[in-house]
């Protein structure tokens, strides 16, 4: 063991939060007390520390990303949560868009012959864009390229789409993974606390709908990641409840890959006027969800939305993957006053990213196999090479 983060535990000041290093240093889960404790009272230097060391334990320098792009279908939505910049309510649907299945098939297309290895699909709750109209897409996405990861929907809007179809949540994903949906990304969680969800997103599904659609695609042995927006009206006991939730699942199914928590932005929203979290209390969050999430094997930092200089700082914090390339605008973010408003890097831009503070890049592909490591490319060969751009 590393004598040095030993030291540091151990001249820790408060007892309480020394109790809890040794526990981490013993590989001992905390209990929700800790993950409270943790919040409240932990140094930031101590518990960034811990949480660095358990990110090398698990996985070394390695840094992982992916090439992928997505696809926003609509921001169209018949659900108005509060915290929400992206979408317009379907009796506004004018103000908003709605791509055709032969537009997102074009998008498809448009990267043929490019090595991208998903396609995520992930958008507004739109009535007219039903369960049939997304296992027809998903068919035709397979169809014109067989070997492109499809990862898509939210359990937002999975829930509507097979309450309106008049279908258990067992068939429609049973029917969406026969068409040829590999995976799910872990959008709509929020926070899974009634007392916070009544307030920010009290009409879509709750935490138990949440849970469920999600253990019913790991029985189906499709992985799935998940969420959790914070910094916003919550407090620590919501945050901790919310992983808590999440770690009980991953002990019954192990079918998530990553924990991804995803920072309140305050633009052009209802909750406008609750101020956004500081860097310093963003870094505490990481660092607190890689000691708390002990089986989840990654903890992701979604770049575009923290920016790129703060997603390179959360590689000491505890985090160990900074999404993909992306490869289009996504508005989801932009609209809500991200810090990247063009969330798109080339590979070589991403490889120089994670280069720059240290770090070991990996391009893997949705479920974390290892698609190539560049520790040794040079990122100048790299830029000036068009299948990294």
């Amino acid at each position: 063991m590393n004598t040095g983060i030993e030291q540091l535990v151990a001249s820790a000041k408060d007892a309480e939060i020394r109790t809890i290093g040794e526990k981490v240093l013993n590989r001992s889960r905390l209990s929700f007390d800790d993950g409270v404790l943790l919040f409240e009272k932990a140094p930031l230097p101590l518990v960034g520390a811990l949480a660095n060391w358990v990110r090398e334990q698990m996985h070394g320098n390695k840094t992982y990303f992916n090439r992928n792009f997505h696809i926003e279908p609509t921001n169209v939505c018949v659900f108005a949560c509060k915290f929400c910049s992206y979408s317009r309510l379907y009796a506004h649907r004018e103000e908003g868009w709605e791509l055709s299945t032969e537009q997102m098939l074009d998008i498809v297309k448009s990267y043929d012959g490019k090595p991208v290895t998903e396609v995520h699909i992930v958008g507004g709750v739109h009535p007219k864009m039903n369960l049939y109209f997304f296992t027809d897409l998903i068919k035709k996405i397979k169809a014109h390229r067989p070997d492109l990861h499809v990862k898509g929907f939210t359990a937002v809007e999975l829930d509507y789409m097979f309450r309106k179809a008049k279908v258990s949540v067992e068939e429609g994903m049973k029917l969406l993974h026969t068409a040829g949906l590999d995976s799910m990304p872990g959008g709509g969680a929020e926070i899974f606390h009634p007392d916070v969800r009544v307030q920010i997103c009290d009409d879509k599904v709750d935490a138990d709908g949440w849970l469920h659609i999600h253990k019913t695609a790991h029985n189906l042995g499709m992985h799935t990641n998940a969420t959790m927006l914070y910094g916003h009206i919550e407090q620590y006991h919501h945050r901790v409840d919310h992983m808590e939730r999440l770690r009980q699942l991953q002990d019954e199914t192990h079918g998530f890959n990553t924990f991804i928590p995803l920072k309140f932005r305050n633009h052009d929203n209802e909750m406008s006027h609750v101020t956004e979290s500081t860097i310093v209390e963003d870094m505490k969050l990481y660092a607190v969800a890689r000691l708390y999430m002990d089986n989840f094997p990654h903890l992701k930092a979604y770049w575009p939305m923290l920016g790129r200089q703060n997603a390179q700082l959360t590689l000491s914090f505890g985090v160990n993957d900074l999404d993909g390339t992306i490869d289009d605008t996504t508005k989801i973010y932009s609209m809500a006053g991200s810090e990247e408003q063009t969330p798109a890097l080339s590979t070589a831009q991403l490889v120089s990213l994670i280069k720059q503070v240290r770090r070991e890049p990996v391009e893997r592909d949705t479920l974390y196999n290892e698609v190539k490591n560049y520790k040794d490319a040079d990122v100048a060969e790299l830029a000036v090479n068009p299948l990294y751009n």
